[in-house]
C-alpha cells in the first residue's frame, strides 16, 4: 500500500491499540526510511527516523481476531518504555485488510486505512 511506502513494520513498535464499532486504532512508533514522504533526519541516537503515529481502520463492516490490550503483557525495553512487539504483517486483501502481531490475527472486512503522524 502506497501510504506505508518506506515504513518498516518489522522495526516499528506497537505502543497500544483500541477498537469500537467504527474505528480500530493501532498506536505505533514507526521506523521510517528515506523512500517515505514522512521521513525526517534521524536523531543523533537513531539509525533511522522513528515517529509516533496511528494506523486507523474505519468504514469496515466487521472485524475479528483483535485481542484486548489488557490481555497482553507488554515488553519493557532497556530505556524503560513498554511496547507490544511489532506488526508482523499488514496486508490489503480482497475482503479488506489483515493485520498480524502480538495483538492477534486481525481480519477487517471492507473499510479504509489511514496513517496519522504525530511526531
Amino acid at each position: 500500500m502506497d501510504i506505508f511506502k518506506g515504513i518498516n513494520f518489522n522495526d516499528s513498535f506497537v505502543l497500544g491499540w483500541s477498537s469500537n464499532e467504527t474505528v480500530i486504532t493501532f498506536k505505533i512508533e514507526a521506523s521510517i526510511w528515506p523512500e517515505s514522504p514522512h521521513y525526517l533526519k534521524p536523531k543523533a541516537d537513531e539509525y533511522t527516523c522513528y515517529r509516533k503515529c496511528e494506523i486507523q481502520f474505519t468504514g469496515f463492516t466487521s472485524h475479528s481476531g483483535l485481542i484486548e490490550q489488557s490481555s497482553i503483557k507488554p515488553t519493557k525495553d532497556i530505556n524503560g518504555t513498554f511496547d507490544y512487539g511489532n506488526i508482523d504483517s499488514l496486508l490489503k486483501t480482497n475482503q479488506g485488510f489483515k493485520v498480524v502481531g502480538e495483538f492477534g490475527n486481525v481480519e477487517i472486512i471492507n473499510g479504509k486505512v489511514q496513517l496519522k503522524l504525530y511526531t
